[in-house]
């Protein structure tokens, strides 16, 4: 959390600042320090007698799917929370720039690195528990923003209202009016909003249809003004790759700011299959309100002294966010537009009171009457191992000395010293329970800002040290970052629910190995795994949610299954696509990887595809006795889907310099990549692979994870080809989980496959190069006819040459797709020959054709072919020579 500051491994420097607006300051009167352990136990949901003072919500919530095919009744169901990731870009108005508010370490900074935890796993891990997650800082890892509003000069055919019965109006109340960069305004108070009467059976409508320049996943953000009459069960429509998703949102609460409902695919261009639709159908007297729609988190425009930050909104600290948001100047500029950095520190706390104030919780205050009931902010902290070996861990803080010992409605400030130590004490379990490893240091109850202003219990968890490489070497691993998050929300849920005396269940982990055989013509079985969670007994699944994606469609909002398996029928031609989660009564796991399927009818043949991409890991790591640190330019990891973490190439390897902060402190990293997001692994492309297969209206096709294949719940015998996806697939030796492209398992499966005259296709960027003990490369000689020739890494040459064509790989790291920056040279064994050719000349591809069975090896990922009409021609030509010769 501090900039970087020179620690031992047990002896924490506290910067004393005394300052309201300090992110480090000590109480006055003195602060605490004392061990997590010694805290009550906080596994019962039973609230204690000194707890009986907390207020408990039981209104309707703030936003509610109506969609969701499933209700959770033993998770954080209507409960409100504010959840941060430390801090963000920011104005430093001495030096008049913008820069970071932490320095360029292993790859990263702060401001980056604890986004990685917060956004893409532990806001959607209390999401899918049945929470509304505020966060002060732009949730969306999206660079572009399309706003659709009623105060546009061109209203049509974005904005447009239809009137049956009940007539829309202006509001009477200021609304937001949208500007391309705001100074020192508020764009809620320059537009106008509208307004009809609700009724029960509807009539009036108002449709908020973007234009999308670029297809991909976009946040939707609505708003409305809070008037006197307003309803609590608006009712908004987002429609997604023609899908529908309502939601009802109680719009007595929470006007004048952006409102997430979520965050969904959308397709390129203008159309009613991609937009939102309000309508005044209401259950209950009164007014339904409209403004502005959001499409997407959009470019920081926020000026500082006539400059903007020039990054996405999602990197910047929540001082502009609130702006943006229609927050009062008091809550993002108390130090009067001289210190950006204090008021961004504040800004967090301020804007979650002012969204909470006027509510049970805040009930002093004025606001929006929001009921957040617990803060936290995720950091990551300095300090430093002088033996370049131990980790620093992990730290809380919290304030009970300040405003009496009460809380905002009364509780006692000692809650958010039982939820500091409460994160603390489950952090050290889970983690050292999946790593074998793991460091506790202090609980503070000290006088912080972002722990003694908010007034509902709050807390800050300063994950570990992103200074010290051994912490790091595990932070940079994806599933790391789920053990955390998910300890967090663990945490964050058995506090909530001994606060509302309610009992508790941890929702599942992910289902895996998932497959599909057809049944019958035109008829497929899914069948999936459960997960065993083996430190939480609640949290087994109870039942099962299949999403589906049909042609060119979104996902659906999944039916509910029970058991470990469902029968479905296909409409001939199309692609379809299924996920599946986990759920039971605390709530919804994250999903499956994809698996795919084709019915056509007139096929006398079936494609298995089998998705072995599974790897998630860190960077490539240096270490031996003089250097530490990680090469990403050797290879920059595997991250779960897109990533916003990387600032640039690390510069500085020596170990000696370890805790010098300086440019050749240990760890110093260049900020080329910053502003930028990188993706990661989907778990999505077998539907690639299927859509290029389809194309050629020959085949049907099945897919299923390497995991069924390798468990028994899935046979290769009988399939007529075998499609291998091993994408970025390779053994890291900085992660517990084996990632070897071919198993033994695999392999033993793949040479009875051939025996028996099976044709198999394998592309993946280390398919030989991953495969070098003796054994390992027997089998490539063996079954694909290889060998391994070397690694090609020119970036700049994207181009392939073979089968007739040429085409562009990503070779180069992007926001839209992985990129293959490294790809295996393949040499072929006779009789194979090389199909396809790098840029220089050296061979992409080995085919083989013998009496007995066919194989084709690409070394590099088919699926990150660029154009989709390059991947349907490569892939009739690979069918063909697989299949028709």
């Amino acid at each position: 959390m501090p900039g970087i500051l020179r620690k031992s491994l047990f002896i924490a420097v506290l910067c004393a600042l005394a300052a309201c607006g300090s992110h480090r300051s000590i109480q006055k009167n003195g602060g605490t320090v004392s061990s997590p352990t010694q805290t009550k136990d906080r596994n019962s949901h039973k609230r204690d007698t000194r707890q009986q003072t907390s207020p408990i919500y039981t209104g309707t919530p703030w936003v509610q799917s109506l969609s969701q095919p499933y209700t959770i009744t033993e998770g954080l169901q209507n409960r409100h929370l504010s959840i941060w990731a430390s801090h963000g870009r920011y104005y430093n108005n001495k030096k008049r720039r913008w820069e970071w508010q932490r320095p360029y370490l292993f790859c990263t900074t702060e401001d980056l690195f604890t986004q990685t935890i917060v956004v893409p796993y532990l806001i959607p891990m209390l999401e899918k528990s049945g929470a509304n997650v505020f966060t002060p800082r732009e949730r969306d890892w999206q660079r572009n923003e399309i706003i659709v509003d009623n105060d546009d000069i061109n209203p049509l055919p974005y904005y447009t209202e239809i009137n049956i019965g009940e007539k829309w109006h202006d509001a009477g109340t200021p609304g937001f009016a949208y500007k391309k960069r705001i100074e020192n305004e508020n764009p809620f108070t320059t537009g106008t909003a509208r307004m009809a009467k609700a009724a029960q059976h509807g009539g009036c409508e108002i449709s908020y249809q973007p234009r999308i320049v670029k297809p991909g996943r976009y946040a939707v953000y609505v708003s409305y003004p809070t008037v006197h009459k307003s309803i609590p069960d608006a009712r908004y429509t987002v429609w997604h790759k023609g899908i529908k998703t309502t939601f009802s949102i109680n719009q007595r609460m929470g006007g004048g700011t952006w409102v997430y409902l979520g965050t969904f695919d959308f397709d390129a261009g203008c159309n009613s299959n991609n937009r939102v639709v309000l309508s005044n159908v209401s259950g209950h007297k009164g007014v339904v309100t409209a403004d502005a729609v959001r499409f997407g988190g959009g470019m920081g425009n926020v000026s500082r002294e006539g400059t903007v930050s020039g990054m996405p909104r999602c990197f910047e600290g929540a001082r502009y966010y609130a702006q943006w948001a229609g927050a009062p100047d008091s809550v993002y500029n108390g130090k009067g537009g001289a210190d950006d950095y204090a008021d961004d520190i504040n800004t967090r706390s301020y804007m979650t009171n002012w969204l909470a104030g006027g509510s049970c919780f805040v009930p002093d205050r004025k606001g929006k009457n929001i009921p957040i009931e617990l803060s936290l902010a995720v950091h990551s902290d300095a300090g430093f191992a002088r033996d370049n070996k131990s980790i620093i861990g992990s730290l809380a803080i919290c304030t009970t000395g300040f405003n009496g010992g009460k809380l905002g409605a009364g509780q006692p400030r000692s809650l958010s010293k039982d939820f500091a130590g409460s994160l603390l004490e489950n952090i050290r379990r889970d983690i050292t329970a999946q790593y074998g490893k793991w460091n506790i240091r202090e609980l503070y109850d000290r006088n912080y800002s972002e722990t003694r202003c908010p007034e509902m219990p709050s807390a800050i968890i300063e994950t570990l040290s992103h200074q010290n490489f051994p912490d790091m070497l595990l932070a940079q691993d994806p599933s790391f970052r789920f053990t955390m998050a998910r300890s967090i929300y663990k945490t964050i849920l058995r506090f909530i629910s001994k606060q509302n005396n309610k009992p508790y269940t941890v929702a599942p982990l992910a289902p895996t190995a998932p497959c599909i055989t057809f049944t019958a013509p035109g008829e497929i079985l899914i069948k999936w795994n459960a997960t065993h969670d083996k430190l939480e007994p609640t949290a087994a699944p109870q039942s099962f949610v299949v999403y589906t994606s049909a042609g060119n469609a979104g996902f659906d909002n999944g039916n509910v299954v029970k058991g470990n398996a469902c029968r479905i029928k296909l409409n001939p031609g199309m692609v379809y696509r299924f996920k599946i989660t986990a759920l039971n009564k605390g709530g919804e796991s994250f999903p499956s990887e994809v698996v795919s399927a084709v019915y056509e009818p007139k096929a006398s043949k079936t494609v298995m595809i089998i998705n072995g991409f599974q790897r998630l890991s860190p960077p490539a790591v240096v270490e031996n006795d003089s250097l530490q640190g990680f090469d990403i330019s050797e290879d920059v990891g595997v991250t779960y889907g897109t990533t916003a973490a990387w600032s640039g190439r690390q510069l500085s390897f020596n170990k000696s310099q370890t805790g010098v902060e300086t440019t050749a402190g240990l760890g110093y990293s260049s900020n080329e990549m910053e502003g930028t997001f990188i993706a990661g692994n989907n778990f999505d492309y077998t539907a690639t692979h299927a859509e290029a297969i389809a194309a050629t209206k020959k085949y049907n096709v099945v897919s299923c994870s390497s995991k069924a294949i390798e468990n028994g719940m899935a046979d290769i015998a009988g399939y007529d080809c075998v499609d291998l996806i091993l994408g970025q697939e390779k053994q890291s030796p900085s992660t517990t989980t084996s990632y070897k492209t071919f198993s033994k398992i695999m392999q033993e499966k793949l040479r009875q496959y051939i025996s028996s005259g099976g044709r198999l296709l394998v592309s993946g960027s280390y398919i030989a190069g991953d495969m070098l003990s003796v054994n390992d490369k027997a089998f490539m000689a063996d079954v694909l006819h290889t060998v391994y020739n070397g690694t090609y890494r020119d970036t700049d040459n994207e181009n392939i040459t073979g089968m007739g064509t040429t085409f562009d790989i990503y070779r180069k790291l992007n926001e839209t797709h992985y990129a293959s920056t490294s790809s295996d040279i393949l040499h072929p064994l006779a009789p194979a020959f090389c199909a396809l050719t790098y840029e220089n000349g050296t061979s992409a591809c080995v085919a083989y054709a013998g009496n007995d069975f066919r194989t084709m090896a690409l070394g590099f990922p088919f699926e990150c072919i660029k154009s989709a009409r390059k991947r349907e021609t490569i892939m009739r030509g690979i069918m063909t020579f697989l299949l028709e010769q």
